[in-house]
Order: structure tokens, then sequence, then C-alpha cells
């Protein structure tokens, strides 16, 4: 309730602003600039310290650093020596009263900054000031801006509340030119009124008169020129700007030429009998009584004056400067008509008038454009001003005036001079009726603040209407400090120590179109006062309370408040002794006199957190008590209220303080109550241990943040509210604070360490409802999961007893409660636990509850019926469905709690509960499980082995499990544990985890995960394996369809036209810039493809022969609702076209072996114009096959193709040969893949390639390769023997050319065979060409054993079969030799 600055807006980009409008300062090198300021000014360092004084230094620094400290993204980045440059000082500011556009003009260029609304860090709304427009203003050349205001246009709607319809930015020149502008820099209207500088705009709009003699003022622009002041109504310049933005948007719309304007009306006067004027103030039209106008006529015209009957309205103009030091003007109404500038004039014909002339203009009428081009190119005419002689002055030769600043009631006026005085001066009277010091350069504000409606209505005046106080603030830029002064003679009520280089921005006026029709019921959002930072870019504004305002004699509000400030000063400080501590503010408290203050004072004492509760208790009480001893009728109610409410509060804390305070503690006397749930508890006893095992891993918590810890006083005074009838309700805060009070409440019972009874019979008469009691009892429960399974039977029973004793309360259960029905109680018990995520204590609750509710309900039908028939009810039902659900629900999550193996793919535990598996559909459960394989990295093999022995354990799985129990530690780390757990979940949920389902699930999740993260290969093979897995044809159908088409084939497409692209395996950056994977994820991809492409035409084929699964779920959990499961999505898929999977599966083959091999290729160009067409069309729809002979032409590529993959493969597999020991099997991924041949013939009979030749190519290059096992292998396949032939009779030559011409160790004896040689063959053996063979160096064994398959292949009447027969005469005496 004291002065205070508040920040309201943020200025964005300040540092862009000053650098645009320093621009042509920028260049100047900074060494320079430093130097010559050195040089030329005075060492003011000793003046500036003394004048200053070390304690505003201190204040103003800690004040910068506060600032500084700011995080905000508004705040404004400057380095600190430009920190220290008052920039802003040099500039033309201007703020609109709306505070929703800001002016900063220097010389030639100006920029216009705009509100707009963002959200902090905090997520709180703040408005900030961004630049909307920047650029140049001036169009004359040499002018500069000299002033500038922002005028906001209020609406003419009728809906409009009060906010500005747009805001016109007035500008003066120093050519003397005045322009008005739009928000986005456009001009609107341009009038050179007198041909000197602009020296000042200033403006008056409508205010509502608060008194009826008031006289009702008229909205006028004035401009002050050195010599002369203009004065524009306000009406006429808010219709003509209206016209204007008007014309000019329509203008823009229709792309034509903007029509010019007609001028402003508008009236001059010269301003006589002063030397130099500075500033002025219109002060507006004014009535003297009779006896002021008698002496002013007897001043004036002497003796003999004579005087009219009705004094006559005048306007008082106020200026300030120097000869005299400020001077009064008045213009009688009605003297002087206004003037139209030369404009008008010219464009007017001798028969029209001229305002009549200049509109028709202005609307279109006269189009004569050359002669408008004329008058605009000649300098306008200037009208000459009406004198107005000077009334009176106060002279002060040495003094010079700087400014001044007009009140809002418009009776006084602050004038500061060059002698750093500011001066209050009186204008009805006109005089100074009181001066301040010390202000050199100050800038000056008005504050007129109402009378809050409160205090109004204690007041004795309040039939009155409301009074309105008046403080003139002072900005002081030399000590950096904002002073608030109440008026006229009042004290200093406000000083805040601020930067040095701020601009404090008055504006003075409002919206401008207002009256007092369209003023009714109106809220003008305007800001009187605003202190603009550069330093920090902030905007602030300065609140002062109207209580101020009243002296401290007459005004008991201002003693409160002073109370009120040494009782905070009071709470603030740690080391009063509680004694003294309690006496002070109890006699603060009770001197405070104002009902509302005094409710602050207690409400600030209440939730200070140093004061002990004893205090608070006994002060409350005291001055409930001295409340109590008033009269009725002076006492106010709603303090009486608050402290009869906190006492109670206050009451009940101590009391549930002191019970679990207490030694004493209620010995258990229902040891025989609880034999059923303890047979339940034995039953679950082993799960609840694992899954106690797996929640009570470490965890580090801070001392302080201990839930044993009680809360504070406060924090429980503030979560507890009395209501009118005198029960206390809980506010419901955040989770945190809800959990705290739960913990004080009833932790202490639920341990056994406080009285039960008690408490509960505590609670119950402070008048909390049971309800409220019942919510937070589960949530200290639930939340306190770990310590409760520390001592589960202990605990249950403590529950057991608290919840009993809950329902036994008045307003629990209803006492019409039919027990065929269910009860709203139990019902809070069952959604508790359905919505709690820790699923053993949920389950301990459920299993207490049923037994309480079930004991309720026999104990009803016994008084009803005194029958022996146990009572059937819903309510039961309920409770064994909801038991049941939340023991699947613990199975589940211990699963889930198990630990990822050390490397796997790890993420967040999922967190499950009824309500959330119930919400994710039919399929939830299966999903969560999905998403815990994925986390384990479990193969699916592995899983696929852990399914089987769940089919062979369902009869001695309780059996297996009472043998382990004693090794625990060790199944714990052993995977058996963790299958044992699977095998357990998936025996709980038959249905929703059969094989098939959890294989769809984990098969989708896979591939989902492999989406996020595409270089992880293993991802979406491991997908595909799971898809394999899947039994059912129409499942595994309907999940290829959908993986192919959400996931894969948008990728495979890329990859395929990047391919047909580059025509070859493209490189790593290529495949990461098209398809957005490495090219190693490239070739696994493709792989992927082949095998998924593969599963699905399986699976159509099998589709006819089996029927579709039916799809169900267990019997508990038939309340399902949510997004349908995958295999039921599945199922919903459309049948694929065979065809065109066939034909999609060859296309990913041949990619997937370029890739591998990396050969070059253009894949599309393999296929005709039909099968091109026909790719990467949805796999459902029936699309153009090609059909019939195949090309020549595209036959041999594809052939080409092929044999260049046998080849690929033959080194691949002879490289991994040779570094392997004996004859090794291939591997069953990756180049040496043993299925490659066999796919290779494949696609031959599909492609229309013989494949004949890839097997007689295959057998070549085995040979060529020198893996002649393998070879005889393939030969035994081939057809046409004699090609063949042939062909291995040249291979043949080569190698023995090799042994006999070629070889580095050429042996005599070889030489000599060759000599032996018959003469054909040593010339054909020359001819051949060894170094074709990629393996020479063959064992002549070998090469013996190939000529013998060459002449059993041959027949006898072959060409070459006699040179077979020479070959292996030679090859068998080289053997010889050897």
């Amino acid at each position: 309730m004291s002065c205070s600055l508040l920040e309201f807006c943020w200025l964005q980009e300040l540092k862009t602003v000053r650098d645009f409008l320093y621009q042509s300062k920028k260049t100047e090198p900074a060494e320079d600039k430093n130097q010559t300021d050195n040089e030329l000014s005075w060492d003011t360092s000793d003046w500036e310290s003394a004048w200053d004084g070390g304690d505003n230094k201190e204040g103003e620094s800690t004040d910068n650093n506060k600032t500084g400290q700011s995080t905000s993204a508004t705040t404004v980045e400057e380095e600190t020596a430009g920190q220290k440059d008052p920039w802003l000082q040099d500039c033309v500011v201007s703020l609109s009263p709306c505070s929703d556009l800001l002016v900063v003009a220097r010389e030639h260029r100006a920029a216009f900054l705009s509100a707009k609304w963002r959200t902090d860090d905090s997520g709180r709304e703040e408005m900030t000031l961004a630049v909307s427009w920047s650029g140049t203003l001036s169009s004359e050349e040499g002018e500069c801006v000299s002033s500038a205001i922002c005028i906001p246009l209020a609406s003419q709607k009728r809906s409009s509340t009060g906010r500005p319809d747009w805001t016109c930015v007035v500008v003066g020149f120093t050519s003397g030119y005045v322009r008005f502008y739009t928000e986005s820099g456009v001009l609107l209207l341009a009038q050179l009124l007198h041909e000197d500088p602009v020296l000042r705009l200033k403006c008056r709009t409508y205010e509502i008169p608060r008194h009826p003699g008031v006289t009702e003022q008229h909205e006028e622009l004035s401009i002050l020129y050195p010599g002369a002041m203009v004065t524009i109504d306000g009406f006429s310049l808010f219709q003509s700007l209206r016209a204007c933005r008007n014309q000019v948007a329509r203008a823009a719309a229709a792309g034509s030429d903007v029509i010019q304007p007609p001028p402003l009306a508008y009236k001059k006067w010269g301003l006589q009998d002063m030397d130099t004027i500075v500033d002025h103030s219109s002060v507006g039209i004014m009535t003297l009584c009779v006896f002021d106008q008698m002496k002013n006529a007897s001043i004036l015209g002497g003796f003999s004056a004579s005087v009219k009957g009705s004094p006559p309205a005048m306007s008082q103009y106020v200026t300030v400067g120097a000869g005299p030091y400020m001077g009064f003007y008045y213009a009688v109404e009605g003297s002087s008509q206004p003037l139209l500038s030369h404009v008008a004039l010219a464009v007017a014909s001798k028969l029209t008038s001229a305002l009549f002339s200049a509109a028709s203009g202005w609307l279109g009428w006269n189009k004569n454009k050359t002669e408008e081009e004329a008058v605009q190119k000649q300098k306008p005419k200037v009208e000459p001003a009406t004198p107005l002689g000077i009334r009176f002055g106060l002279p002060d030769s040495r003094r010079h005036g700087e400014s001044i600043c007009l009140s809002p009631c418009n009776t006084l006026a602050g004038v500061t001079d060059d002698f750093g005085r500011v001066t209050l001066l009186d204008l009805a009277r006109g005089i100074a009726i009181r001066m301040w010091k010390g202000y050199r350069d100050a800038q000056l504000g008005w504050l007129q603040i109402p009378e809050e409606r409160g205090d109004r209505e204690f007041s004795p005046s309040a039939s009155l209407p409301r009074r309105h106080a008046l403080f003139l603030v002072i900005y002081a830029p030399r000590r950096g400090i904002l002073e608030v002064w109440a008026m006229q003679q009042g004290p200093r009520v406000g000083a805040f120590t601020v930067g040095k280089h701020c601009r404090l921005l008055y504006a003075g006026y409002r919206l401008m179109g207002v009256n007092s029709v369209t003023s009714q019921g109106w809220q003008l959002h305007t800001q009187q006062v605003c202190l603009m930072d550069p330093s920090t870019g902030v905007l602030r504004t300065v609140n002062v309370p109207f209580h101020l305002a009243l002296s401290d004699k007459k005004s008991e509000q201002a003693k409160d408040m002073h109370l009120v400030k040494r009782l905070t000063t009071l709470l603030k400080s740690r080391d009063v002794e509680p004694d003294i501590f309690e006496s002070e503010a109890r006699s603060i408290l009770l001197d405070i006199k104002h009902p509302a203050i005094k409710k602050q004072a207690l409400e600030s004492l209440l939730s200070n957190k140093n004061a002990p509760v004893s205090c608070l208790t006994n002060i409350t009480c005291a001055l409930h008590d001295t409340l109590k001893q008033k009269d009725p009728e002076e006492v106010d109610i709603a303090l009486l209220q608050l402290c009869s409410s906190q006492l109670k509060l206050l009451q009940l804390y101590t009391d549930i303080h002191q019970l679990h305070s207490a030694a004493d503690v209620e010995a258990s006397t229902e040891n025989d109550s609880l034999e059923g749930i303890e047979d339940e508890l034995s039953r679950i006893g082993p799960t609840l241990q694992h899954y106690a095992q797996h929640v009570s891993r470490p965890s580090v918590s801070f001392a302080q943040d201990s839930p044993d810890s009680p809360p504070p006083a406060q924090t429980f005074l503030s979560q507890m509210e009395c209501t009118d009838d005198g029960e206390l309700k809980v506010i419901r805060g955040s989770e945190a604070e809800w959990n705290q009070l739960g913990n004080f409440l009833f932790w202490g019972c639920l341990c056994g360490k406080s009285p039960r009874h008690k408490v509960c019979d505590t609670l119950q008469q402070a008048g909390i409802s049971p309800q409220q009691l019942l919510s937070l009892l589960l949530s200290v429960w639930l939340q306190r999961e770990k310590e409760v399974l520390q001592k589960p039977v202990e605990s249950v029973r403590n529950l057991h007893t608290l919840l009993v004793a809950l329902s036994n309360m008045k307003g629990a259960v209803e006492e019409s409660w039919d027990p065929q029905s269910i009860s709203p109680w139990w019902q809070q018990v069952r959604c508790t636990c359905i919505q709690s995520h820790n699923a053993a204590a949920a389950l301990l609750a459920a299993l207490v509850a049923h037994r309480a509710a079930k004991a309720s309900i026999t104990s009803r039908a016994d008084s009803k019926l005194q029958s022996e028939w146990e009572a059937v009810s819903l309510e039961l039902e309920q409770w064994v469905v909801c038991v049941r659900q939340l023991e699947d629900v613990l199975v589940l999550q211990t699963l889930l709690l198990v630990p990822p193996l050390q490397g796997a793919a790890g993420g967040a535990t999922v967190q499950c509960s009824i309500k959330t598996l119930l919400e994710g559909g039919t399929g939830g459960i299966a999903d969560s499980v999905s998403k815990w394989v994925f986390r384990q990295s479990m193969a699916p093999e592995r899983l696929k082995e852990i399914l089987q022995k769940r089919e062979n354990t369902d009869g001695d799985y309780k059996q297996h499990k009472e043998e382990e129990e004693g090794n625990e530690e060790k199944d714990q780390k052993d995977p058996d544990r963790t299958a044992e757990l699977l095998v357990a979940v998936c025996q709980r949920f038959p249905h929703s985890l059969s094989p098939d389902l959890l294989f769809a699930h984990c098969c989708w999740e896979y591939v989902v995960q492999w989406n996020k993260d595409p270089e992880e290969g293993r991802y979406l093979c491991w997908a595909v394996e799971h898809l394999k897995l899947i039994s059912s044809p129409h499942i595994q159908l309907g999940i290829s369809t959908m993986m192919w088409s959400t996931f894969i084939v948008k990728r495979f497409s890329a990859a395929a036209f990047l391919m047909e692209k580059v025509g070859k395996a493209p490189k790593d950056r290529l495949c990461r810039r098209d398809v957005g994977i490495g090219d190693k994820a490239m070739t696994s991809f493709l792989g992927c493809c082949v095998q998924l492409l593969q599963v699905l035409m399986e699976a159509d084929s099998a589709v006819e022969e089996v029927s579709a699964p039916e799809l169900s779920v267990e019997e508990a959990w038939c309340g399902a609702e949510g997004p349908a499961s995958i295999a039921e999505l599945a199922l919903d898929q459309r049948g694929v076209h065979f065809p065109l999977v066939q034909h999609h599966c060859l296309l990913a083959s041949l990619l997937h072996a370029a890739m591998t091999f990396s050969l070059r290729v253009k894949p599309l160009s393999l296929f005709d114009s039909k099968g091109k067409n026909a790719f990467f069309r949805d796999l459902t729809t029936i699309q153009l096959m090609p059909s019939g002979d195949m090309d020549p032409g595209l036959v041999s590529l594809r052939q080409e193709f092929l044999l260049r993959v046998l080849t690929g493969w033959v080194e691949a597999i002879d490289d991994f040969s040779s570094s392997a020991s004996g004859s090794p099997t291939l591997p069953s991924t990756g180049p040496r893949a043993d299925w490659w041949p066999s796919m290779c013939l494949e696609l031959g009979s599909l492609l229309q390639v013989n494949p004949d030749i890839l097997r007689r190519h295959l057998v070549c290059e085995l040979y060529n390769q020198g893996l002649d096992l393998r070879a005889e292998e393939v030969m035994l396949e081939v057809e046409d023997k004699d090609v063949l032939g042939s062909q291995l009779l040249v291979l043949t030559g080569q190698r023995l050319s090799y042994s006999l011409l070629h070889s580095q160790s050429q042996t005599q004896a070889a030489m000599e065979l060759l000599a032996r040689l018959p003469p054909t063959l040593c010339t054909w053996l020359k001819a051949m060409d060894p170094s074709e063979l990629r393996c020479p160096l063959v064992p002549l064994p070998q090469t013996s054993r190939l000529v013998g398959r060459l002449i059993e292949m041959l027949p006898e009447k072959h060409a070459q079969y006699s040179l077979a027969l020479h070959l292996l005469e030679a090859i068998e005496a080289l053997t010889t030799e050897d």
C-alpha cells in the first residue's frame, strides 16, 4: 500500500533502433571519439560525485545489477560502454498514452515500435514493444525531426470499450512542416503552417468533468513556433485524419494515386512581448468571475473602462522562456475567425467557397492534375499570425524556463528552468506557489489518483463524488532518482533509485474523438506516467495509493499503513525472541483501526513462516476476543469470520500435531478381523516381493523434502478454508501439497505410531468431509508404496482400521444406500485404485476396501433380513473384478520394471494402471509388453522360445516357482527369472498376449523404432523376423501391407530413383541426402524389403487355406475402450494383388544385389514402360503388368546384370574360402550368403533370361576362381554340356599354358615336355592368355580331374575332342614328371 514502480512492458530490439538512428556515427573509430571527448569536455568527476552523494551511487549500482540479471529474452544486449552513453537524450521520444506505440526519432530517421504480446518462460503473458516500421520521415532537404506525439484515435463503433481504433503519429520538423503518419509510416497529411522550426507539439483531449461547475474543454492540437502558436480544433482534425486514412487505404487497394486532401482549419497567434519562447501549454477555455473581470477591465482600460454584462470566455495559454520567464496569454473566443491555408485559396474558384472547392478536389470532382502539380511544386504561402499581446508574466531576467507540464485538472503546472529549480504554478492566480531546488535537467509528469471505492464506503462523505489526489512526479537524471510529491504543499511520498539515462514519458492527454456521449461506460486503458530505461529496455509505471495524499493528522489509514510497515519489518527479522515477537505483533495488530488494513496485517502474519504456531494462536485469539467485546454493529463481519476460522484451523493443526507426537498408541483390537486378507496376502506375497525388489532401488532425496516432516502451519492454513456453515474444506492445490497434507494427517496412523481413532475423531469434529479425508488417506497410501511394502501386514491392518473409521463417519456411506446399487463412497476408492500407477499399494487398498465393504453390506443385510444367507450385491461384484484387474496389473508392472540388460536400447519404464490399459484399447496390454521387449533387446528367437515354454509350464508352474524362491538373488540376475515373469504375465492374459498378437505388436514396435532411427538396420531386420513368427497368414498379410505402405515404400522408391539417376550403387553421401540413411544401412534396408515382400507373397498364398482368427479379450478386461489393436487393423486390410507384389519383390532383389556387390545398373531401365508404371503403386490395386515376350535388348541387359551378380558372389566367397580353413559353410546373410546363386536363377526365370546360361557362367566363374569342388556341384545341373565343354576347354588350356609357359619356376622337365607336345597343341597353348584366370595356380590333380570331366562331356565327334585328349596326355605326363 505504498508507492511502487511496476514493470508493464519490455522494449525489444532497442540496440537495433540505436544502431539505425546513429548510422552515421557507427563508422567513427572508437579511440578517436573517446580522445575527442576527453579533450573537449570538462573534468566533471569531482563535482558530479559530490552532487550525487555516496548513497545514491550505491543504490543505483544495486538497481542496475538487479535489472542486469534479468533473464528475459527481451533484455537489451548492449555493451557496457553503450549503456553509459546517454543516446536516448538526443532523440525525440513519444509514447502513446495507451502504451501500444512508441516513436523514437533523430534527425531525419525514425523507428515506430508497436505492442506485441508474448509468453515468457513461466507461461505468463507479457507485453513487449517491437519495431514495426523504421525509415526516413523528412522529404524537404536539410529538415530534421524536432518534435513528435502519438495520438490514439477513438473507435466510432458502438461495441467499443475504450481501446483506440488506430494511432496517428504527428511529427514536427525544423522546416516548419507538420506531417501526420499512420502506425506503419504511411503519410496521411502534411501542412506548412509557419516557416520557423516546430518547437513543441501538445495535445488536449476530452476529460469527463468531475464536478458540475467545471467548464467542459474542447479537444485541440497546439503547435509552438519560436514566435507563433497554431491551434487546430480536435474534432475537425479527427474527422480529417479518419477520412485521409480511409482514402489512402482505398487508393492502395485500387493501385491509384492518393488525392491531395484539403488543408486543416487552424488558428494562428503571434505571441507578443516575450523575448524567447521554448515551451507552452494550452490551458483551455476559462470564464472569469465578475470581480476578476472588473479588476482586469480597470487595469487594462483605466478609470473610465466599461464592463460587459457577462464575462467573455477566453482561451488561456502559458509560455516559458526568457524576458519574461513565464508569460500568460488570453485569447477571447470569437474575436478572430479561423484561417485556411494558401492551398485551399489557390484551388478555390471565385464563385465557390474555399472550403467546398478544397473538399471537392479531395473527393475526386476536380481532376485537373496539372494545376494540382503546379500548386504542389510551389512553396505554399504561409498565412500571417494574428497578434496576441501578453496579459502579464513572471519577470526574472536571469532565469530561463525550459519546459512546462500542465496538470490533468488544468489548475496547476510544473515549470523547470536552467537554475535546476522546479516551480509549481497556480494558473488561475498566475503565481508561483512552491519551488524545489537541486533538480537540473528535471523531467516532470503528473498523476491523478481516484479514491478507492472500498475506502469511499467508510468515508463520512460517501454520497459526494469520488475524491481525486494529485501528485507531481519529478525525475532528476543527474541524481538518477524519481520522486513523487503530494500537491499542493504535501510531502514527498515516494522515491526510487533509477538509472541516470532514463526518460520520463508523460502524455497529458488520452484518446482523441471522445465526447460526453460516446465515453459512457468506457474504461480508458491509459498509463499516465511511464519511465523508460534504455539500459534494460523496461517501461515502468508509477503506482501511488490514494491515501498517501491525506495528511497524517486527518488520516487514520496513513497511520495504519505505518503500523503495517512496522509489522512487515518485524516479520522479516529472524533474531527476535518468540515472547517479544508475540507482544510486539499483538500490540501492532490491535492498534490498527481500519478493518481492511487489519485484515491485511493478520493475513500477512498468518502467512509468515518464521512465526511459531503458539504465537499465531495467541495473537489471533487476542484479536478475536477484542472484536467480540466491541459493539456488534461496529465490528467488520469479514474480519471476525477470518479470525474465528483461522483460530479453528490453528487449533486443529495443534491437536493433530500433538496426537502424532504423543507416545500412547492404541492397542490393536482387531486381530481376528483380517483373516480373509491375510490369506490373500500370503497368496500374492511372492509377487509383492518381486515387485518390491524392482521398486525399491536407491534414490537421492534431501532431508528437508522428507515426507515425514510436518508441513509448517502457514502451509496448513493455506490448504484449508472455512465455509459459511462452519465446515472445513480442503483446497486442492498441487499434487505435492496434497500429498504433504495427507502425510501430516494420516502417515503416523498408517505406521502405527499415532492413535488412529483419536485422529479420526478430531478430524470429524473439525468438520472436514469424509470424502476429502478418504482422498487424502488413499493418496498418502499410494504415494508411500515403498514403505508400505516393507511391513505389508501391519500397514494393511492400520489402513483397514482407518477406512472403517472414515466409513462410519456421518456423510460417508449414505443411510439410504441399497446394497444392490453402487455406493459413491466405495466407488471413490475404486476410482482411485483404478487410476493409480502404484500397482502393489492399489491392490492392497482394494483388498482392504473389499473386505470393509463386504462387512458393511453383511451388517446391513443382518439388520434388515436377520437371516444366515450371504448377501449378494452389485457392489461386491465390482470389487471382485477390480481386485482381479489389479492382480493382473501387478504382475504386468513387475515385468515392465525389469531393467534392460547392459547395452540394450533402454528408455523410460512404461507405467501402467487399469485406466491406462483400458484406454489403450484391446491391444494396450500387448503394446506395453512389446515396448518392454524392445527395451530388453530380446531377439525374436528368444521370445519364441519363452512363449513355447509357456505352453509346457501350465501345469507345474506353481511347483517350479516354490522351488526357486530360495534362490531369489541369484535368479534376479539370471535371464530365466525374466523369462519366468514373462510366462506368468502371458498366463494371466491368455487372449491379450497370445503369441500371434505379441509377435504382431513386437513387429510393429520394432518398425516404429526403426522409423525413428533408420540407421539401426537391426530394428527392421528384427521386425521382419517377428513378422515371420506370426502363424496366422491373415494377420501376417495385414501387418506386412501396413508396414509397406506406412514406413517402407517411400524410402524404397527414393532408393530406386536414386540408383536409376546415378546408374550405380550410390555412395554414402548421396544415400543420406536422398534416402535419409547411409549406404550400409541402405543395403540392409533393401534386404529387409525383399524378405518383407516374400513374407507378403507367402501369406497371400496361404490366406485361402486358413480361416481368419477370432480375437478375444479376457473377461475381466472386456471394458477396454480405445484404439483398435494392430491385429484388428491387420485383419481389416484389403487383399493384395499378387503379381504386383512379385513385381516389387523383383525390383527389391535387383536393388539389393546392386548395393551388395556395388554394381553398375539402372534398375528401372531393366523394365518396359508397363513395368515402370506399376512400381510404387498401392499393392491392393490391380495394375497393368508386363506380359508376353520381352524386348531382346532388355533381356540381354538383365542377363548381363545377373551374370555380374554371380561373378561378384564368386569373388566374395573366394575371399571367405581363402581366409577360412577347410571347406567352410557359407553365412546366411551378406554378399557371401549361399542363396545368391539360387536367387539369381529364380530372377532369371522371372526376367526371361535362360537359366542354363547363368549356370554355365557360374561353373566357369567357379573354375576361374579355383573353386573346382563347388563348380562340379553346379555342373550337374547344366543342360547344354557341349557349350560348357568348349568354355571349360579354353579355361583348362589357360591353366596349362600358365604352368608351362608363364610360371616363374619353369623346370627343365616342363621345357622337354613342351618340346614333345604335338605342334597343334603347342601352338594352341601359346595362343592362350592365362591373365584372364583369377586363380591360375591350381594343383595339377584338380586340372587333370577337370580334363577328365571335359572328355566325358564332349562327344567323340566334337571338333575339339582330340585337343582334349592331347591335353589329358600332357597333364598326365606333367603329373608323372612331378
